[in-house]
């Protein structure tokens, strides 16, 4: 399966062993969504469970958490993650709360799905990353996958989990396979699949991060399409770099973080979004403050521009290969 496909697959899944929940947003019914995730969903489960929205976020995810707050389990689409700014005071102010100043009487099983990142050309109103908005916001979960088969089994525990979470899908990993070692687009939307993808139901769970690459020289943290990036890096530099895919940015896995870590001695930390007060910055103060005493270098950071979002530019904002290959061998002679 393509990322598109798993996602597609993990709702079906979900919505045919549990009739509460229940898929809106933004064209995703009749048309099946901008990027197609939903095809096929209203006319298998009917308009009642997938339906089309009026174009107000604000409205999308307000609905969503009065839903979830009754007892369904609403798995919304924004059709861009630069669209979901309208709708973040329904997130913080009531999803991210409303267990807590319930005192456990209510909760909100919501999962809001959006793509997030550049790679197609969408210039700055369709390709940011607010991952550290929502990182930010305790009662929140957030989660960025990087291939298909994690992105069907995090959905799948994202929908049956009974806190409200982000989920962000790469779009540049959409439909895949992304090939890393280049700095520019390289058949970007090849249909070939990044991977298998078991059938029927499973779960990848929340909060576990795993080793993508293993390695004794160096950890490099990242998620999303990032760890592809990450790992031609270091095939391209020869250094015998570890790549841990985050997978969940909240709840972290930090045992594995610090394990990695404590082991190699160095650290560098890529994501895509802008460097200032990126969720880079937490994962390299936390690497700081578990592992002061292992370190043999600082903690580097490779990420986009401080810059609103550039169109011409986009490939260059991109962290590619060249520029984590560069962080690798700082971190290496430091």
């Amino acid at each position: 399966m393509t990322m598109i496909e798993a996602i597609r697959d993990a709702m079906a899944v979900a919505m045919t062993r549990d009739p509460n929940v229940v898929v809106f947003g933004e064209d995703v019914g009749y048309f099946g969504g901008v990027f197609r995730c939903t095809q096929g969903l209203q006319q298998k489960f009917g308009a009642s469970r997938c339906f089309d929205t009026p174009i107000n976020e604000s409205g999308i995810v307000g609905t969503a958490i009065g839903m979830a707050a009754y007892g369904l389990r609403p798995c919304v689409e924004i059709q861009f993650a630069d669209y979901v700014y309208p709708a973040y005071d329904q997130i913080v102010s009531e999803a991210a709360r409303l267990r807590y100043r319930s005192n456990g009487d209510f909760t909100a099983p919501l999962t809001i799905r959006m793509p997030t990142g550049g790679g197609i050309f969408g210039g700055q109103t369709h390709s940011q990353s607010p991952e550290a908005l929502f990182t930010h916001v305790a009662g929140l979960k957030t989660v960025v996958p990087s291939n298909p088969h994690d992105a069907k089994g995090l959905l799948i525990a994202a929908i049956e989990d009974d806190d409200p979470i982000i989920f962000l899908e790469p779009k540049r990993l959409y439909n895949g396979p992304f090939d890393g070692y280049h700095d520019r687009p390289v058949t970007p939307w090849s249909k070939h699949p990044l991977g298998e993808v078991p059938e029927g139901h499973f779960t990848v769970p929340l909060g576990q991060a795993v080793v993508r690459r293993p390695g004794t020289a160096v950890t490099v943290l990242a998620y999303g399409t990032m760890v592809h990036v990450a790992i031609a890096a270091a095939e391209a530099t020869g250094i015998d770099a570890e790549v841990i895919d985050l997978r969940t940015l909240l709840p972290l896995d930090l045992d594995t973080i610090a394990a990695s870590v404590t082991r190699t001695g160095r650290c560098v930390v890529v994501h895509e979004a802008t460097l200032t007060s990126g969720f880079g910055a937490e994962l390299a103060a936390l690497v700081q403050e578990t592992c002061f005493y292992s370190l043999e270098a600082p903690v580097g950071r490779v990420a986009g521009w401080d810059t609103p979002y550039p169109h011409a530019q986009e490939w260059d904002y991109f962290p590619g290969p060249a520029r984590v290959g560069e962080a690798l061998q700082a971190a290496m002679a430091g």
